[in-house]
């Protein structure tokens, strides 16, 4: 059976697709946003998150290190991560949490135990099963199993999804997903390649062979002031959405710092400049001019 690398599942969902959503995140993305919410998402190999506050200088971790990656002087406890090599031999022997493993690896019954807890609400509520990441399509072989078993399950899926990858992996997964949660991170050709390292025009070819292969859709578009918060982006978005044959909304996100604490728990340097979030009056001037392109019934702030 095949498994992958789960970072997070999450219950309760209600901005992650109609009704209340399971959300699982996995393991693995292409693009690089320096702004990312989710840093340690990015890699494909597991990780180690260290908090340095939680360590209790108990000196477990560094018994156990065959890399000699943890020693402590003066009970203060050093991790050079250049030499930790993810066997997480430390994080097994640390009780205080300081050491944790960034993700999981799960087998897809795993997951489904997981999803099915909370199918009651999915019955009431119209949700289902989100997958999310990092990017689905990065584990593509456990995210069609996943989905597969959810619709034999009956259960509502969605797939959030950065866009950027193999054509056809998208269209192999369109018979199993009820609705694309398409990331649109800009649409300035140049500022894209800058900040997420990977242009925008391959994103657009995968959207739109989905929407003319049938599939649902709903543009995701974060917000960043100063960056794409502008008449320019808001129009791109307005014009990819009207394209779109299946395109039934527009999702605003305002971007949040909350991601900067995971950078340090992953021994990196966060360099997301706080300015960069909107204020209330740009996010509510934002939502109205794209309503008056695209009709308010479309336009949703998340």
């Amino acid at each position: 059976m095949t498994s992958g690398l789960v970072f997070d599942i999450q219950r309760f969902c209600t901005h992650d697709g109609p009704g209340v959503r399971t959300t699982v995140f996995l393991k693995g993305c292409p693009l690089n946003c320096f702004w990312c919410h989710n840093p340690e998402s990015k890699s494909s190999s597991n990780e180690l998150f260290y908090t340095p506050s939680l360590c209790i200088s108990c000196g477990r971790c560094a018994v156990e290190c065959p890399e000699g990656a943890h020693s402590f002087r003066e009970g203060l406890h050093s991790f050079d991560r250049s030499r930790c090599r993810s066997c997480m031999l430390c994080a097994r022997e640390c009780n205080s949490n300081a050491l944790k493993p960034v993700a999981r690896e799960m087998s897809v019954d795993d997951v489904m135990a997981e999803v099915v807890k909370d199918r009651e609400f999915y019955e009431e509520s119209g949700g289902g099963l989100t997958l999310s990441g990092g990017e689905p399509t990065f584990q593509a072989e456990f995210s069609l199993e996943i989905l597969s078993r959810a619709k034999d399950l009956g259960l509502s899926t969605c797939v959030e999804t950065c866009g950027f990858g193999a054509t056809e992996l998208f269209i192999r997964m369109l018979p199993y997903v009820d609705l694309f949660l398409w990331d649109i991170k800009d649409t300035d050709h140049f500022r894209h390649i800058a900040d997420t390292g990977a242009p925008i025009e391959p994103i657009i070819d995968n959207l739109n062979s989905v929407d003319k292969a049938g599939g649902k859709i709903v543009l995701r578009c974060i917000l960043l002031q100063g960056l794409n918060l502008n008449d320019q982006h808001l129009d791109g978005i307005a014009r990819i959405s009207s394209e779109l044959s299946n395109c039934v909304g527009v999702e605003l996100l305002p971007f949040h710092p909350l991601g900067a604490s995971k950078f340090e728990k992953l021994g990196l340097t966060c360099s997301v400049p706080f300015d960069l979030v909107p204020s209330e009056q740009s996010i509510a001037d934002a939502v109205m001019y794209i309503a008056t392109l695209i009709g308010p019934e479309k336009v949703m702030l998340c």
